[in-house]
């Protein structure tokens, strides 16, 4: 009997134990997630802590350590971070194995892991490990998939990869071929719309911030939705106040749409304390807003930025405005110190940086074409239109300024609905600087098709998405080489 008894209390001790082994995403971990999308890392490091403590054998605290690893590196953009914590992929996809594999967030736990790596390694360049690693995430979310059909979680990252994968640059297709990819970035955002508003009925509804942080970031950076703001705005409001994310995400959606004095007032209203993670990106948008309104502190969030930023993007470029701030005071000393700094500090990754750099070498910008590049990218319209419409574009000598001002009337005419007008401009500055370096032409040809596509005039947005694609060797060339062939596959040709 005794040993009946022990066997008994072994087994029921054994079975305890692989009970335990489970995911149970419960107040704490709800809570750290929650930290962690407000960008409050250290707060949510001691929630986690608690939680594995309390119950050692949730896994869910593994995939929040890698949400933890996957906001901070994008917080920081530091290589050297990045490299010292992309080993921590394969321990924490060791761990979530071990674990209940009869729970729906088994295999979507280990997918996550896999995604966020895939977005981290793009964002540092490691392309090719990236496509495999996001190619693993969408086999386990379909296997997901179909084990647990309405596990909402899932829906939110196969959204996800259905963006990636559509919105791969043409010059990557070649990758996506060899992993038998495909996406389409539409898709997805409907995708996601959709589940934003299904989450809210759900016990999935903590998850709603993270959906709203892709939906902003897919609008802008991924479809250029600059006529989104409103609608973006909206979806942001329903986080909490406290989030540092929240300001951030404002802010820059705010910056990208043209919406200066709303981006500015919004950033200056973030939260400051310790208990967020470091965000030098938000003082590079801030100073790049307070350019544009020609506020007088704008250099002081610009020198902030390159002091506090670890990462290798829009160093130059920050320099560069800097310069270009006094420049436009009339500070020829301050301009250039600052412009030698453009050309001897920061990197050539981002296409930002790159323009920046050959700013900076090229000749001295004129005066009126610099503010109303400046107010236009603020969408200060009425103030760049006067500044264009009392210069006579004969007293512009080079090529390339002449080229400029029409381009940047084509594009202010634009934004304020005035097809004709833009039109005319546009075309101008093609056929002044079609066979130039500099990326207007190219540009304005680009805009023209775009315009026409909106207006289902398909045929002429096909001749001017070629004609852009015909110019060679000028500034931003894969990237409106990639937009132009993106517009003929919309339109069929």
């Amino acid at each position: 009997m005794t040993k009946k008894y022990l066997l008994l209390v072994c087994f029921f001790l054994l079975t305890q134990l692989k009970a335990k082994a489970d995911f149970n995403f419960n107040n704490n971990c709800i809570e750290a997630y929650k930290a962690i999308l407000s960008l409050r890392l250290n707060e949510a490091r001691l929630l986690i802590q608690k939680e594995k403590q309390q119950n050692p054998k949730n896994g869910i605290p593994v995939l929040l350590d890698n949400y933890i690893d996957y906001f901070s590196l994008l917080a920081s953009e530091n290589k050297g971070e990045y490299e010292r914590l992309k080993d921590n992929k394969s321990s924490r996809l060791s761990a979530l194995e071990d674990n209940d594999s009869n729970s729906p967030y088994y295999l979507f736990s280990q997918a996550e892991i896999y995604l966020q790596w895939s977005l981290l390694k793009a964002k540092f360049g490691d392309y090719v490990s990236s496509g495999f690693d996001a190619k693993k995430a969408n086999s386990l979310l379909k296997e997901n998939a179909q084990k647990y059909p309405g596990f909402l979680p899932n829906q939110k990252s196969l959204a996800l990869v259905n963006v990636v994968f559509g919105s791969i640059p043409a010059s990557f297709k070649s990758v996506t071929r060899f992993l038998g990819m495909t996406g389409n970035a539409q898709a997805g955002l409907k995708q996601l719309e959709e589940l934003r508003t299904e989450l809210t009925k759900t016990k999935y509804d903590f998850y709603n911030d993270e959906v709203v942080f892709f939906l902003c970031n897919i609008n802008i950076d991924v479809l250029h939705n600059y006529n989104a703001y409103p609608k973006l705005i909206t979806y942001l409001s329903g986080l909490e106040n406290s989030s540092l994310l929240k300001v951030f995400l404002e802010g820059r959606i705010a910056a990208k749409t043209a919406h200066n004095d709303e981006a500015i007032a919004y950033l200056e209203a973030r939260p400051k304390s310790n208990q967020y993670v470091s965000l030098p990106l938000i003082n590079y948008i801030l100073g790049s807003a307070k350019l544009n309104r020609m506020d007088s502190d704008a250099p002081a969030f610009l020198l902030d930025y390159v002091k506090e930023y670890k990462g290798v993007n829009y160093i130059k470029d920050a320099y560069l405005k800097m310069a270009y701030y006094y420049l436009l005071q009339n500070e020829g000393e301050k301009y250039n110190y600052y412009l030698k700094l453009a050309k001897s500090r920061g990197y050539t990754v981002d296409q930002k940086d790159k323009q920046a750099l050959r700013e900076a070498n090229d000749v001295k910008p004129d005066i009126d074409l610099l503010k109303a590049r400046f107010y236009f990218d603020g969408g200060y319209y009425s103030k760049a239109l006067t500044l264009l419409t009392n210069k006579d574009v004969n007293s512009l000598k080079l090529l390339r300024d002449k080229t400029e001002y029409y381009y940047r009337l084509g594009r202010i005419y634009e934004k304020t609905d005035k097809v004709n007008d833009a039109l005319l401009n546009y075309q101008r500055a093609v056929n002044l600087g079609k066979t130039t370096s500099y990326y207007y032409a190219a540009n304005a040809a680009l805009n023209m098709g775009l315009m026409c596509e909106q207006r289902k005039d398909y045929k002429r947005a096909a001749n001017y998405y070629n004609e852009a694609l015909a110019m060679k060797n000028h500034e931003y060339q894969d990237d409106i080489d990639n937009d132009s062939k993106a517009g003929l596959k919309r339109i069929g040709q």
